[in-house]
């Protein structure tokens, strides 16, 4: 049997043969993993699983690949919305609003919502991520065949890439799939688990679909302590595509993007920050920093061997990560004085 150091010496050599790029302890540990799943007696059904997950995650990362550096929302919403409703229209209108303002559109790639998002966006600005059901198995027109599409089996998988990739969200009215993709989203904000990021409940002028479900989280789950008020900040109910698409350019008036280095919260910004607005953030916002307060620093040297974002300003801090709402209320401040 090989031992454990021979077998990180093979992959090592392994990796090193085929080329790796970049990353080669990652790829080592890949390599590794997946020798494991052999070795553990992992049955069939579950090999398939990891390994389908695996290939069709490599394939949407290749196809994002191109467009990392474009803003992208994401848009979430019914399948089922026909053409005819005012929803369609109204999707379809706030999509190419946000087109026009130089964001890019995903979508899941199916009928209904998705696909008054990729019209209202055009072809050029959209990009689909599609899941294989036996109702729904097909792209719709406006994407399929696009380089910018990818169709994926598993939800998680699915879900991963309409999350990861944006730097926005709009969620229209929808079933059970777009309530879940919803609350994930939610989730993920407010445990910390994903970056800020402005999510957009959009109804229709006189429609109640997201105010009533505001309406539940501020009723029920508030008055039960279930959620904190903080955790309100981290969504906003819209009506209008004027309040929507000014909500999400505005979240990055100012904000620009984070990054946790260490124990370290790196926020970036385009404007520099002055001593006075450092002595205020450290007296109005000091809870959200567990030790310490903010900073204004340089960029780390992780960021310049990365060229990651080298031209912003940056405040430093050490996070309370429990207050994904008050970080939010932190990113509102700091745009509302630009």
């Amino acid at each position: 049997m090989v031992q454990l150091d021979e077998l990180q010496k093979e992959i090592s050599e392994l990796v090193s043969e085929f080329g790796a790029i970049h990353n080669t302890d990652y790829v080592m540990q890949l390599i590794s993993t997946s020798l494991g799943l052999g070795v553990d007696k992992t049955s069939t059904l579950d090999l398939k699983i990891a390994s389908s997950a695996l290939k069709e995650m490599r394939e949407a990362f290749a196809m994002f690949q191109p467009f990392i550096q474009r803003r992208k929302v994401t848009i979430f919403g019914s399948a089922r919305t026909k053409k005819d409703d005012p929803l369609y229209s109204h999707t379809l209108n706030v999509a190419k609003s946000l087109a026009d303002l130089g964001w890019m559109v995903v979508t899941g790639a199916g009928p209904g919502i998705m696909e008054a998002g990729m019209e209202g966006a055009g072809r050029e600005r959209s990009i689909g991520v599609s899941i294989r059901l036996p109702f729904e198995s097909e792209a719709n027109t406006i994407i399929a065949g696009d380089e910018k599409y990818v169709s994926m089996r598993y939800f998680f998988t699915r879900k991963l890439m309409l999350v990861k990739e944006s730097q926005a969200f709009l969620c229209l009215p929808g079933g059970f799939g777009t309530l879940d993709e919803t609350f994930e989203l939610l989730t993920l904000t407010q445990t910390g688990k994903g970056v800020p990021v402005p999510i957009v409940l959009l109804d229709l002028p006189g429609d109640r679909f997201w105010h009533s479900i505001d309406d539940m989280i501020r009723n029920q789950l508030l008055v039960r302590g279930l959620v904190s008020p903080e955790d309100l900040a981290l969504y906003r109910v819209c009506d209008s595509i004027e309040d929507a698409t000014s909500e999400i350019q505005g979240f990055y008036r100012n904000y620009h993007s984070v990054r946790y280095i260490g124990k370290h919260l790196i926020m970036r910004l385009n404007t520099e920050p002055s001593a006075h607005l450092i002595n205020v953030l450290n007296d109005k916002f000091g809870s959200l920093c567990r030790t310490g307060g903010f900073e204004v620093v340089p960029p780390h040297s992780a960021e310049k061997t990365e060229n990651d974002q080298l031209e912003k300003f940056r405040l430093r801090f050490d996070p309370n990560r429990s207050d994904a709402g008050g970080l939010r209320e932190l990113i509102n401040f700091l745009n509302q004085g630009v």
